[in-house]
Order: C-alpha cells, then sequence, then structure tokens
C-alpha cells in the first residue's frame, strides 16, 4: 500500500521538534491558537469520557489539551522523532496518552468506527492526497461520530498572511513552513469531507495577530479556518 506521506514534510518537521514544547520558540502561534481550538473541539462536542483521536498529533500540543477536558486520546504522528518529544512531555505532565508512530491509514486496520472524536489539524495541507486523509479518519469514526479538520485556505491573500507574513515579515514561522499551491479552499475541503461520509455541521475562520500574539475564531475564512462535521449514521 502506498502511503499518503511527503517525505520532505516530515523531515521539515522532525528539524524543530525539539521546540514543540517552548512557547517562544518555533511554534509560538501554536500555543496562542491551541487553547482557542481546544475549547471550540469541546464545545462543539463534550469531550469528557470520550474517545478521542488526533491524527498528525506533533510534539501533543493538542492531545493533552483533549486530555485535559476529560477525553481518552489515541495520538498518532508519521514523525518518531514527534512522537517521542510528546511522550516525553506527557510523563512529565503524568498524562496518560495513548501515542503511537503509525499511519492513519495503519490505524484503520484495527480500529474502525472507534473513536467519538477524530481531530486531524493543520496536517491536510502536508500530504499527497487530502481526500485519502480525510476517507481514514472518516473511517475511524462511529457513525454519527465528530470530525474537526484545519487548514488554510488558497487565495492571493493566504499567500501574503500565511506565508510572506508569518515566514519572512513577522518571523513567527519558520521559513519554509508552508507551500501555498498546497493550502485547500473550503469548497474543496467540504467536498472531500462529503465524499468520504460527513456533513458539514460549520466552518469558522481562525485569525492570529502577530504582534500582539492573541487568536480567535470568528467567520471569515480567508486564510485560516476549521471545519466541524458529524459522519453519517
Amino acid at each position: 500500500m502506498k502511503q499518503n506521506i511527503d517525505q520532505n514534510e516530515v523531515n521539515k518537521f522532525e528539524a524543530i521538534a525539539e521546540s514543540w514544547w517552548d512557547p517562544l520558540g518555533d511554534f509560538k502561534p501554536l500555543h496562542v491558537i491551541n487553547p482557542v481550538r481546544a475549547n471550540y473541539i469541546n464545545n462543539k462536542a463534550p469531550l469528557n469520557g470520550l474517545k478521542a483521536l488526533d491524527v498528525g498529533c506533533g510534539g501533543g500540543l493538542l492531545a493533552e489539551a483533549l486530555d485535559s477536558r476529560g477525553a481518552q486520546v489515541t495520538a498518532i504522528d508519521v514523525s518518531e522523532a514527534n512522537i517521542e518529544i510528546a511522550k516525553l512531555h506527557a510523563k512529565k505532565e503524568r498524562k496518560e496518552i495513548n501515542y503511537q508512530h503509525i499511519t492513519v491509514e495503519e490505524l484503520v486496520i484495527n480500529n474502525i468506527e472507534y473513536f467519538d472524536v477524530v481531530t486531524c489539524l493543520e496536517v491536510v495541507e502536508h500530504v499527497p492526497d487530502p481526500s485519502k486523509l480525510i476517507l481514514s479518519c472518516v473511517q475511524l469514526l462511529k457513525p454519527k461520530g465528530q470530525l474537526f479538520l484545519s487548514t488554510l485556505n488558497r487565495n492571493h491573500r493566504s499567500f501574503i498572511t500565511a506565508i510572506l507574513g508569518a515566514e519572512y515579515i513577522f518571523n513567527v514561522l519558520p521559513k519554509g513552513t508552508h507551500e501555498w499551491n498546497k493550502f485547500i479552499k473550503p469548497s474543496e475541503l467540504e467536498k472531500y469531507m462529503r465524499i468520504a461520509g460527513v456533513k458539514l455541521v460549520e466552518s469558522k475562520g481562525m485569525s492570529y495577530n502577530p504582534i500582539f500574539h492573541t487568536a480567535n475564531l470568528n467567520d471569515d475564512l480567508g486564510v485560516n479556518y476549521i471545519m466541524h462535521g458529524t459522519k453519517n449514521a
């Protein structure tokens, strides 16, 4: 089975894996937006007691946030360095999170319709076939399970804001973090969800202020956005 992995993308994030838990390091914006997104997910799908999966978990920021809100968390990543960082931090924080160095396609084999909630944030723009990734996420969801995806819109504004602004002007992200041509329009993401058997519930934009380092959800899907969907029964 051909793996849905872009090794260049994996290498890029492995090179800065040590920075995941540094709130002033390469992932500083993620530390700001992480609680905003975790609260949104918890508001839409109250997590206490639910089985939640975080796909492409990186160093574990969202996984730990979901755990703190009462979920039974499994978190996976194709980068072994990321998983090791996540495991070490969870041990330090005494959190019982099931971290696995595995692809989502491999996880599907033994976990069909196992999870109540699946999150896949800032990942779909880093794989060769986003539709395949989303289908695998949906296969892991129970009927009526909740899916949360986030990515970046593909337009002139996102190029100026997310690449020129974030990576070259304000230096809040490492240069080369994103490739504009891999960004996904909301209409495209909703289509992938629909084909996979998920009904879109809500779309929200995410704004990040690189000067004051604040973030909030709104109705502007022009750059960063998150989609919430429910798997068909």
